[in-house]
């Protein structure tokens, strides 16, 4: 199902062996992350999901780099993978952490349909769910989550827009960023506020098994009770 004619600009999946680092954060699962890899390499090209010049580090910039997101999450959480396009982070997690509960939010039916052999194809319980993540559809299904993860979806402002609304209070969410993450935190303070995201710092996770560790934005969903004076002492910093 995942078959595509070679093309000799690209390296074949194949070819490609897994990274040492790999193998410590899959463990025994390691075949089913190289199977993803493959799945992304080929078919994820083919359908546009992945640019060809990624291939060659899928596995440093793409799947290792969303799986240590897992040193984040705790046992069991269920995890909402908000804007998943090709199941990042989430598929990656579910190799990783079969212990979560994972679903992946994704509008564009090329992706889902995509997602959804894969998933099929490895037998990873993992829920695809076609929608955006602001529609009431999607907050009814997947709403009241312990954690919203996302990666290169959109500014940060706009993200805790989609993700807050996603999570129980106290729940988290984890944005993967990039070297932009502290300059976004500092943009975005007072929209963060407004929706109730408090407890806003920027992590790093992977520093252990990567060469350059993952940057997450993590930020907790406040209870009504408490963001207004989170609101006021944002603003009281913003005025100084």
């Amino acid at each position: 199902m995942f078959h595509v004619e070679p093309d000799p600009g690209v390296v074949e999946p194949s070819s490609v062996d897994p990274p040492p680092a790999a193998a410590l954060i899959f463990g025994d699962r390691l075949p089913l992350a190289v199977r993803y890899h493959a799945a992304l390499a080929s078919a994820g090209v083919e359908r546009g999901l992945i640019g060809p010049r990624e291939v060659p580090r899928l596995w440093d910039r793409h799947i290792l780099n969303c799986a240590v997101l897992g040193e984040l999450i705790e046992p069991g959480a269920t995890v909402v993978d908000v804007g998943s396009g090709a199941g990042l982070p989430g598929i990656p997690l579910a190799i990783a952490r079969p212990d979560l509960r994972i679903s992946l939010v994704e509008p564009l039916l090329r992706r889902t349909v995509f997602l959804s052999e894969f998933l099929e194809e490895a037998e990873l319980p993992v829920t695809v769910v076609r929608g955006r993540a602001e529609q009431d559809g999607v907050l009814k299904e997947v709403g009241g989550a312990d954690v919203v993860t996302s990666r290169a979806v959109a500014p940060l402002a706009k993200l805790a827009q989609w993700s807050m609304p996603l999570l129980r209070e106290h729940g988290r969410m984890l944005a993967l960023k990039g070297s932009s993450a502290r300059e976004e935190v500092e943009r975005d303070a007072a929209e963060l506020a407004r929706v109730g995201a408090g407890g806003v710092a920027v992590l790093e996770c992977g520093a252990e098994v990567l060469e350059v560790p993952t940057l997450v934005v993590a930020a907790e969903l406040l209870p009504r009770a408490e963001r207004a004076a989170l609101r006021r002492a944002v603003k009281g910093r913003k005025s100084r």
